[in-house]
């Protein structure tokens, strides 16, 4: 019997998932997720890893999995400097467990080993899902949106196939598209709007975030907008109108609800080709390596209204829904923290965990 925690440590957002497992059987899930801008207050990491291992009510661990991107928060001089803080925080809020961080070579290391070669395990949560996904697809390519960005992630021969270890080599190939269901600036995804049947070029202020156009066109509920808004007010509709006024220096005096919304649709429908334009980059080559059918697998808080729309947009037929894969809704808001928990539990138990479920 294993009881495994992973974590996901992002820059905005930190993610937990436990999962127990027995004679090679995964027995339970759970998943938490804290919004947690490590930027303004990075020593309180520490209390944020122990929060949600709380908050999942656990009380005895063989093991702990660990991946990270925020070490690339400019609270940090170097991304080296970041990954070695964190694992600092890791290793003193779990003194007694023993610890796996993963790498961009797909591979658990000890925290010794991830302490020499910091740059390894920057950025690797990417791998965590890629491996996921690879126990059940064999050559797919796997599209993860979530707050902040999107992943997009080549498996061939139930290998991942990744051309890019690092987010600037990812950013270069495609694999990496810095466009998120949350958090994004409106005015990096867009230089210009359709407004009162003209083209108005917008403030490159932030005014407004991608979060703001998903609950204006109804893609997300108010719960789901987990992180701060740009002018620090409230998740309401009339607030999030404002909000996207702003973007062409106007207001709800200026713009019409229906103005407003047309923006809005405008804006998703450019975010999705930006996605798009990654994925089809990726997807050319996967396709070249493998002789099967290629589907794509969604996943993250974007799955539907992102991932699912790009894929459409270069004309993949078989996309396949991660949480349905999976038959649990747990997985697909946390998926490179359900991954490396697995990764672990395998490693302990010395051999293939399988769901009961399947």
């Amino acid at each position: 019997m294993v009881n495994v925690l992973g974590y996901d440590i992002g820059g905005a957002n930190t993610k937990a998932a436990f999962i127990h497992t027995q004679k090679g059987k995964l027995q339970d899930i759970h998943v938490a997720v804290e919004y947690f801008p490590v930027w303004r207050e990075p020593e309180k990491l520490t209390s944020v890893l122990l929060t949600l291992k709380e908050r999942l009510g656990l009380k005895r661990l063989e093991g702990l999995g660990v991946t990270m991107t925020a070490e690339l928060s400019d609270v940090y001089p170097t991304k080296r400097e970041g990954v070695h803080h964190i694992l600092a925080i890791v290793k003193k809020a779990f003194p007694d467990v023993p610890i796996y961080v993963l790498n961009t070579d797909v591979k658990l290391e000890s925290l010794s080993n991830a302490e020499e070669e910091p740059l390894g395990v920057a950025a690797a949560n990417w791998a965590a899902t890629g491996w996921l996904v690879a126990q059940h697809v064999k050559d797919c390519v796997v599209v993860d949106v979530g707050s902040t960005s999107a992943s997009i992630i080549p498996i061939v021969n139930g290998q991942v196939a990744a051309k890019g270890k690092t987010d600037l080599d990812k950013l270069i190939c495609g694999e990496l598209v810095y466009t998120g269901s949350l958090r994004t600036n409106v005015a990096a995804i867009v230089h210009s709007v359709p407004v009162k049947n003209l083209i108005a070029g917008v403030s490159s202020e932030l005014f407004a975030l991608s979060g703001d156009v998903h609950l204006v066109l109804g893609n997300i509920a108010a719960k789901e907008y987990t992180c701060e808004t740009a002018d620090g007010r409230g998740k309401s509709l009339p607030e999030a109108f404002a909000r996207l006024a702003r973007v062409v220096c106007a207001d709800t005096e200026l713009l019409t609800q229906q103005e407003i919304i047309n923006m809005a649709k405008y804006i998703y429908n450019e975010q999705v080709l930006q996605v798009a334009e990654g994925l089809n980059k990726v997807y050319s080559y996967t396709k070249n390596l493998s002789s099967n059918e290629v589907p794509v697998v969604v996943t993250g808080l974007g799955k539907d209204f992102i991932a699912k729309r790009a894929a459409e947009n270069i004309g993949v037929k078989a996309i396949i829904d991660l949480e349905t894969l999976m038959q649990t809704d747990a997985v697909a808001f946390a998926t490179p923290a359900f991954g490396v928990a697995l990764m672990t539990a395998i490693k302990l138990e010395g051999e293939i965990v399988k769901w009961t479920w399947q």
